[in-house]
């Protein structure tokens, strides 16, 4: 009988999995696909030598969060590779904006805005450890450094309220436009400035805005891989319908979106908790493209073609319109999109003539149209031509991708709608967040602090939650591989560790 036990094997469930196991406690995680991974998927879908990352690919947090610091990617064989350029933005009217690791070099391309760019981001830059690991906690207690909330605050109400005001130049309004886009929101709002702060300054610190060597099932694989060394138990190919099927494990922790929990424990609930449950916010969708070129894309910038994520969106007018009609429901043939060519920063990821592309446009919640013909007219835009090198693409809608998984609903990948109350009191405004109302159970998805992003923190934050309450362990286990022989576990496990390699 297991101690612990884990629904879902994305970012959330592998870092609870990780720490319950590393505490020494018998660990059984439980995933319905063939694969673990969840949003950290990579496979083959046109050509047995190109693999594509199927959810997420670039990981901006998963160098800052202090889970992933503790962990050392690095040290288990995960390369993180960093773009020279973090993010580019093209634009109709002269050259690209570009954001350039070194924050010099950025603000030198920004003309007169250059001096506002840097008043922005070194503050940041030299708070970064304060500012994410608070934006990457609980947020259920005070930072250590209060200087970074202020800085937070500060520009939050700068760049989030309109009219959203800092620069004058469009390249600088688009470059922080479009990364405030991330969040995947009406624009502008607080909420979605705080995650343009947030990746924002990433992508000018040291470890940039990375891509995992080989594709991003690998941060997978070392979670997996540890959490086996530590005596725990990975199934896949098994989907869990209800709670009572996991027999009497003291507690269980679910990387799973509210409305699986709804479905998990129907009928056990208590109705206030059901009907904030059901009250929760889920955001617009995302629909996805994936392509096998054959040469990189023609921008008609060739800077563009070196920047590890590219922003298609126009100018800020256009982004503020765009992002607040989708929030809004409201369809277009000219959405929001993020490119990735995965290649530009890893080039074992492409063969002679063959490489992969990413690309995800935001759309209505649910919608159900192809996205290929929009996303491709969008990258037309700025890369005239590209549709020639397009030797096979794939389309998912965002009901394929809730398919996929459940968690996106809607296609939501953010797992709730990106506000200010929401982005703080995510699921339900509860003290522990991690804890619901039935005994031992915990969520650990992307619905809760800190939500989404492939950063670990909920998971972990959910399992120390769990150490606490149900196994009166205060102290926090050692994550680093130095650590992983001292650390006290019990032992193998009896029964199969089902394989996980995603590609």
């Amino acid at each position: 009988m297991p101690d612990a036990v884990i629904v879902g094997t994305g970012p959330g469930g592998l870092a609870a999995g990780v720490t319950l196991a590393r505490a020494g406690l018998r660990v059984d995680l439980y995933e319905g696909a063939a694969e673990i991974g969840g949003g950290l998927r990579t496979t083959s879908l046109f050509d047995d030598e190109i693999v594509h990352d199927i959810c997420s690919a670039v990981h901006p947090t998963a160098s800052a969060s202090p889970f992933f610091r503790e962990f050392d990617l690095a040290a288990r064989g995960v390369d993180l590779l960093t773009p020279e350029i973090s993010y580019a933005h093209p634009l109709d009217d002269g050259p690209a904006a570009l954001a350039y690791r070194d924050l010099d070099t950025t603000a030198a391309h920004l003309g007169p805005d250059g001096r506002r760019w840097r008043a922005l981001m070194r503050p940041l830059l030299d708070h970064s450890r304060g500012l994410t690991e608070f934006v990457l906690s609980g947020q259920r207690a005070l930072p250590r450094d209060p200087k970074a909330l202020l800085l937070l605050a500060r520009g939050m109400l700068t760049h989030g309220v309109p009219p959203a005001r800092g620069f004058t130049g469009e390249p600088a309004r688009a470059l922080l436009t479009g990364v405030a886009a991330h969040g995947v929101g009406r624009l502008p709002s607080p909420a979605t400035a705080a995650v343009a702060l947030l990746l924002g300054h990433l992508a000018h610190s040291t470890a940039g805005w990375p891509l995992p060597r080989g594709g991003s099932a690998r941060i997978a694989d070392a979670l997996a891989a540890d959490i086996i060394a530590h005596g725990g138990r990975i199934h896949t190919g098994r989907t869990i319908t209800d709670l009572r099927e996991l027999g009497r494990a003291r507690a269980v922790l679910l990387d799973i979106a509210p409305k699986g929990l709804l479905q998990l424990a129907a009928g056990r609930l208590p109705a206030r908790y059901v009907r904030a449950l059901t009250s929760y916010r889920y955001g617009p969708g995302a629909a996805k493209v994936d392509f096998l070129v054959s040469e990189p894309v023609p921008w008609t910038d060739p800077a563009v073609g070196r920047a590890g994520t590219v922003h298609l969106g126009g100018t800020q007018a256009e982004m503020f319109r765009q992002e607040t009609r989708t929030a809004r429901g409201l369809p277009s043939e000219e959405p929001f999109v993020l490119l990735v060519d995965p290649a530009v920063t890893d080039p074992s990821r492409a063969r002679p003539g063959r490489r992969p592309l990413w690309a995800y446009a935001h759309v209505p919640h649910g919608d159900h149209r192809d996205p290929t013909a929009a996303v491709r007219a969008r990258i037309e835009r700025w890369a005239p031509g590209f549709g020639d090198t397009v030797l096979a693409q794939r389309g998912m809608t965002p009901r394929e991708l809730e398919a996929y998984n459940p968690n996106y609903v809607g296609g939501d990948i953010a797992a709730g709608a990106t506000t200010l109350v929401q982005s703080v009191l995510r699921p339900t405004p509860r003290l522990d967040p991690y804890r619901t109302p039935l005994p031992g159970v915990y969520l650990c998805s992307a619905a809760t602090p800190p939500g989404p992003g492939v950063h670990g923190m909920s998971g972990h934050l959910a399992a120390l939650s769990a150490l606490r309450r149900e196994f009166g362990i205060r102290a926090a286990p050692p994550l680093g591989p130095a650590e992983a022989v001292a650390f006290p576990s019990r032992g193998p496990r009896k029964g199969s560790d089902h394989g996980h390699h995603a590609g």
